[in-house]
């Protein structure tokens, strides 16, 4: 790639994570980092993933997820399940308290893109997602993410 289109594309991630706070250590005002909110994510939507799923949907590193995992379920966030039909898969889920805390975080969220773009005019709003949703689209058809 040209080392224009990389310096145009380093600035809008600047530019972007900016607007939607990434660069604190906390988002939403809340006391989890962005991996651990994403975590949180990926369980609230994706119930029954193991660890190893985790590691390929966010490509963390195994240590930092266990990590994660251990403080998640010391402070009663997720619980481990082991599976009935192989007792050596062990899926994780969210208790109650951490679909609480998900839903928490998922509402923040909500408001704090509503607040950041409020004065976008609806035709403006439209064009963005639409461009957004193009971006998805080439990356994930060029196989960019893992």
């Amino acid at each position: 790639m040209k080392p224009k289109l990389v310096e145009e594309i380093r600035a809008f991630n600047r530019f972007y994570t900016r607007i939607i706070g990434l660069v604190n250590d906390h988002i939403l005002n809340s006391q989890y980092s962005l991996p651990e909110a994403r975590l949180l994510f990926e369980l609230a939507h994706r119930p029954g993933l193991t660890a190893s799923d985790l590691i390929g949907i966010l490509d963390i590193d195994k240590g930092y997820l266990s990590r994660i995992l251990r403080r998640f379920e010391e402070k009663k966030l997720v619980s481990k399940v082991v599976s009935a039909a192989d007792r050596r898969v062990v899926t994780l889920a969210l208790t109650a308290k951490g679909k609480k805390e998900f839903e928490m975080l998922d509402r923040a969220s909500d408001e704090q893109v509503g607040h950041a773009f409020r004065n976008l005019a609806e035709k403006d709003g439209q064009a963005l997602v639409e461009r957004m949703i193009e971006i998805r689209r080439i990356i994930t058809q060029n196989k960019i993410v893992p």
